[in-house]
């Protein structure tokens, strides 16, 4: 009888992770964080980069397997949250390097069904790597690592990754980064974490990279300046207040409040009582930059030779914008000032065309009387008329909403015109009968 062979723990995890049934996939996911915390302990433990690549591969089906958004999310998380299980920087880096090895790998493998689970999968755990970075005190030694893996791993033109993993990583790298370390990170630390992709953008042959490096970090600054500064305020104005006396502390408590119809005392229109930075249009944290700095460095690597044309014309127009704002001109501030311009001209232009036609109507009153009166000189045809007119006028009282411009529209502008002119045209006619009957009578 043949002996059974021991297969290593790595691969008995790995085929746990990927089973069918969800009890043994949870299962094996606390097994694997109770085993990564053991061996990593150990003075002579740690793994090797093949065996956590079998690791991830367990990991990467747990996640194909898992079905339900909330469930997804929560074994999301989990999964980005064995990071902290790892003891030293070194084994947290190749847990990294591995992870984003295997979605190179499978990416292409992914149906459309299965994308967004994974999108929220490399969203996590990008996440948890700078909150690792965020424990450790943002050491300018462990930014340049991390940097340099996953510039390497992503964005290198040897990695091999795929163009969904390039562009998700550009385009969720800034909202982490803004989300872990906006109160805390400084101007020249946020300068550090840029730098690789301003190196990037200026070598790459790929047009795709250069647009996202463009889009996703560069005009993502300039469009976040506005409220960068506004954050910046915030804290000044917070510092200024603080700095105040206490007097002045129990002024406010002491002063009675606002009026109810007055600016301060009036609550909002919904009745609701949230913060001004509460609403739909709420940015969340923004990361401060000195936009001075970045266009210098911007411009460092643009202008050298070996930078092809279409990265140094495209990078040239962000610096522009990056100098503008150093100089403190906004490019978005003057597009509502003109807009408002132009529609309260509009509005202007509008209010004097109306007013024209009646000012006329008021400086010539015999043209709408002329309009108005009966060519017949008698009372008696002038009763006839009215009569007829109002008899022609109720028959039919549904007909001018019928028509296309409504009750006070075109349709029954044009109906009373036609009545106009069959009344006068009624009212000749009965001049010419009573002319003909009064000579018949003279004769009589």
């Amino acid at each position: 009888m043949v002996p059974r062979v021991q297969l290593p723990p790595e691969i008995q995890l790995a085929q746990r992770l990927a089973g069918n049934e969800q009890v043994t996939r949870d299962r094996a996911v606390k097994r694997l964080r109770k085993y990564i915390v053991a061996r990593t302990q150990r003075a002579a433990g740690g793994f090797t980069h093949d065996e956590l690549l079998k690791v991830w591969k367990g990991l990467f089906y747990c996640m194909w397997m898992q079905d339900k958004p909330l469930l997804q999310e929560e074994l999301g998380r989990t999964i980005s949250q064995l990071l902290h299980a790892f003891q030293t920087t070194e084994a947290q880096h190749l847990f990294l390097r591995t992870f984003w090895q295997t979605m190179n790998r499978e990416w292409t493998g992914i149906d459309r069904l299965r994308l967004d689970k994974f999108y929220m999968l490399m969203r996590m755990v990008l996440n948890e790597s700078l909150k690792a970075l965020k424990t450790r005190g943002w050491e300018e030694r462990q930014i340049e690592q991390l940097l340099e893996l996953l510039t390497t791993e992503i964005l290198h033109p040897d990695s091999q990754a795929p163009s969904g993993v390039k562009s998700h990583f550009l385009e969720i790298f800034l909202e982490e980064l803004s989300k872990v370390g906006a109160a805390e990170l400084t101007a020249d630390q946020n300068l550090k974490f840029i730098e690789p992709f301003c190196a990037i953008a200026a070598r790459t042959q790929d047009s795709l990279v250069l647009h996202n490096i463009t889009r996703g970090i560069f005009e993502a600054i300039v469009e976040q300046a506005p409220f960068a500064i506004e954050d910046l305020l915030d804290e000044l104005d917070a510092q200024d207040g603080e700095e105040g006396t206490s007097e002045d502390e129990e002024h406010e408590r002491d002063a009675p409040s606002a009026e109810p119809g007055s600016p301060r005392g009036a609550a909002p229109p919904d009745g609701s009582n949230e913060p001004p930075g509460g609403g739909e249009d709420a940015v969340g944290p923004v990361l401060q930059f000195d936009y001075e700095a970045v266009a210098s460095r911007l411009f460092a690597v643009a202008s050298e030779q070996s930078t092809p044309s279409q990265n140094r014309k495209r990078l040239y127009k962000v610096i522009r914008k990056l100098q503008d704002l150093a100089e403190g001109i906004f490019p978005e501030d003057d597009v509502p000032e003109k807009a408002y311009r132009n529609l309260r001209d509009e509005g202007q232009e509008r209010r004097t065309k109306k007013r024209l036609p009646k000012a006329r109507s008021q400086n010539h009153p015999g043209k709408g009387r002329k309009e108005d009166s009966c060519p017949d000189p008698s009372s008696g045809s002038k009763r006839r008329m009215r009569r007829r007119q109002r008899r022609g006028s109720g028959a039919e009282p549904t007909a001018p909403q019928e028509q296309r411009g409504g009750p006070g529209g075109r349709g029954a502008r044009k109906k009373r015109r036609r009545l106009r002119a069959g009344a006068k045209v009624k009212g000749a006619r009965c001049q010419e009968l009573q002319t003909e009957q009064r000579p018949l009578q003279s004769q009589k």
